[in-house]
């Protein structure tokens, strides 16, 4: 037999309502921000791989010397975007025709990722030393992709953020 059956009294019930209270508090407080730096992984991962999709289109281009086949092509300060030079540039419609166009319209942006735009350009390593790399059948890809961040509140940033992949490649 109990002698003491008085249960909680009201001053400890509403002590443990205000711990609780505070636990709910701070887990309110938290939600937003994981959920914040979960959108900003996501958008950095998709810029990154829309990044090393673009390197990977230049790496599988050709650029043989022997036949003289440039799929690669070089940009230039006249031609911002890379332009083939071979004679037969396999997977482009026109051998004069780049293979890595730039996707840098606003709103339109790369085709599936609106938000993302992608800008390409080739360096040939002869003329514009590429990281202390000075031979001529180097080149250096440079993919850049820019996009607007969300911010914690959910809305648009004002300041893009840019992802930045380079790639040396060289001549077969």
């Amino acid at each position: 037999m109990l002698l003491n059956e008085r249960g909680l009294t009201l001053a400890e019930i509403l002590v443990a309502i205000a711990i609780i209270g505070l636990g709910l508090i701070g887990l309110a407080v938290v939600i937003p921000v994981s959920s914040y730096g979960v959108q900003e992984g996501n958008q950095l991962s998709t810029a990154t791989f829309l990044g090393e999709q673009m390197v990977e289109r230049a790496r599988a281009a050709a650029w043989t010397s022997t036949p003289a086949v440039d799929c690669l092509g070089v940009s230039t300060v006249a031609i911002p975007e890379p332009t083939p030079t071979g004679a037969t540039c396999v997977g482009a419609a026109n051998p004069a025709a780049t293979q890595f166009p730039d996707e840098a319209t606003a709103g339109v942006g790369v085709s599936g990722y609106r938000q993302y735009t992608r800008i390409v350009r080739v360096t040939d390593c002869a003329a514009t030393p590429c990281a202390g790399v000075t031979s001529g059948s180097m080149r250096l890809v440079t993919v850049t992709v820019t996009y607007t961040p969300l911010t914690s509140s959910g809305g648009a940033s004002t300041v893009p953020k840019t992802v930045r992949i380079e790639w040396l490649v060289a001549q077969k």
